[in-house]
């Protein structure tokens, strides 16, 4: 595995792309929050990082048939045994638990049936995305175009998943991107950035993007270009500080998306224990679920409402923590993540007071269970998920809110009793149990919205008469 490029002085260099050039400068100092690793980056130049209103960004006018052969060859490209910045990557965010395989999935985001259903998803189809389209509203002949944007995205650290969403939705809008990266991963975007140079350096996508770090709350870097005279939107992930800082910048013709923080959950009903095959077959199901991305991921369940007596649900439980304990894709057993010690200190205390609360496995890394008759009031992390006994799985509805992000259902036979008061309760989301992780990415709506619909800006012409053509 490589290392990072380090300074004579052994400071990480952390690269900036700007517009597709790399910058490898030790300018300004930082700290890591990931490893706490003194980081330098370059200095940050105001008028780099914009791309001037009076001019087209470099892809407005490519079609997106020719964008998405380009992600496609990127790509190929990320393979992670050949693609030496992924490397690089990764082994700087081991070190923080972000596992190997996250990064050797990062090139399927970029394959050709992903890209074209995410901008199918958004426009229909590829060529309602090149130009204007005649449509005929109330009679009146109209010209409707979704005109590519001007963003800046606030990436989040938990996940590696997040820079290459990003990158593939904002190439698809066509639009000119700023990516400021998170203190806690500051080489993923920049090495999907380099790798797009490598593969097509003066393509309009490549001249689209740039990508910096600055310290998250700098005024000095933040207040100039976080406005509608250079940017028409501000994407933000990541949690409720950051996405209230971000909501602070909101005004006239300069809108704030964000994708916050979510949980996700687990419905499990009481055919899971028809048989001692089907409850280990649901355990390792839950496993999925629950370990993936070590359990950062929004999409990672945290809490599971599981219909049935005590005794099984405990046996269950025993069931869940072996599950979780084997080696798997998203998820390692010895030496995988473990819960806070503020945390660890909680369980040793509800221990105490069974049979109300039981608590299952150790902080070793394999996983932990909590079983109790009502949500625990604290957030499980690192490999602890909470049981929550209850008689019918409609009695969890009401632990079902605005935040609720996936929802994994077994057996897939009651999603469709389920669906319409999940929904109305605002879950966004809802599969089979085990398939929570998979299929995240590719023509699917996120956080409620279509996002790259979302991203657009529509913009209509109409002539003097209601059947008036507008061709140039």
């Amino acid at each position: 595995m490589l290392r990072p490029l380090h300074d004579d002085a052994g400071s990480v260099l952390v690269p900036h792309v700007i517009k597709g050039e790399t910058l490898i400068q030790p300018q300004v100092e930082h700290r890591s929050r990931a490893t706490s690793d003194l980081v330098m980056t370059p200095a940050i130049d105001l008028d780099s990082l914009i791309w001037p209103r009076s001019d087209p960004g470099p892809a407005f006018e490519t079609p997106l048939g020719e964008i998405v052969d380009f992600l496609a060859a990127v790509g190929e490209a990320l393979d992670f045994d050949r693609n030496t910045y992924l490397r690089e990557a990764a082994a700087q965010n081991l070190r923080c638990n972000i596992l190997e395989n996250c990064y050797r999935d990062i090139a399927a985001f970029f394959q050709r049936d992903a890209v074209v259903a995410e901008a199918e998803g958004a426009f229909g189809s590829l060529s309602a995305a090149d130009g204007w389209t005649d449509r005929t509203v109330r009679g009146a002949r109209v010209a409707i175009r979704a005109f590519p944007p001007r963003i800046v995205h606030i990436l989040a650290g938990n996940a590696p998943i997040v820079p290459p969403i990003s990158i593939v939705r904002a190439a698809i809008s066509k639009g000119v991107h700023l990516l400021k990266m998170p203190s806690n991963d500051l080489f993923t975007a920049t090495a999907l950035l380099r790798t797009m140079a490598d593969v097509g350096p003066n393509h309009p996508v490549t001249r689209s993007f740039s990508a910096a770090y600055w310290r998250g709350g700098d005024a000095s870097i933040e207040s100039h270009i976080y406005r509608s005279q250079y940017f028409d939107k501000l994407i933000v992930w990541g949690g409720e500080a950051a996405v209230r800082h971000a909501m602070k910048y909101a005004a006239p013709g300069f809108e704030i998306i964000s994708f916050d923080p979510k949980v996700s959950i687990s419905l499990i009903g009481c055919e899971a224990f028809s048989s001692a095959q089907t409850l280990a077959e649901v355990a390792a199901r839950s496993a999925l679920d629950i370990g993936a991305f070590n359990q950062d991921a929004c999409s990672c369940a945290r809490f599971q409402f599981v219909e049935g007596p005590s005794e099984q649900i405990d046996h269950y439980c025993e069931q869940l923590v072996a599950a979780m304990g084997r080696a798997s894709r998203y998820g390692e057993g010895v030496g995988g993540p473990v819960p806070p010690q503020a945390l660890i200190e909680q369980l040793d205390m509800l221990s105490n007071l069974e049979p109300i609360y039981r608590v299952f496995g150790r902080a070793d890394g394999r996983g932990m269970v909590i079983r109790s008759s009502e949500p625990v009031a604290f957030n499980p992390t690192g490999k602890l998920v909470n049981v929550v006994e209850v008689a019918a799985l409609e009695n969890a509805l009401q632990f079902v809110t605005v935040a609720t992000q996936s929802v994994g259902v077994y057996p897939a036979t009651r999603i469709a009793t389920l669906r319409d008061a999940l929904s109305q309760a605002g879950a966004q989301r809802i599969v089979g149990l085990g398939r929570v992780n998979t299929g995240l990415f590719g023509g699917l709506p996120h956080d409620g919205s279509w996002p790259v619909h979302r991203m657009m800006r529509w913009v209509a012409a109409q002539g003097e008469n209601d059947d008036d053509v507008l061709h140039p």
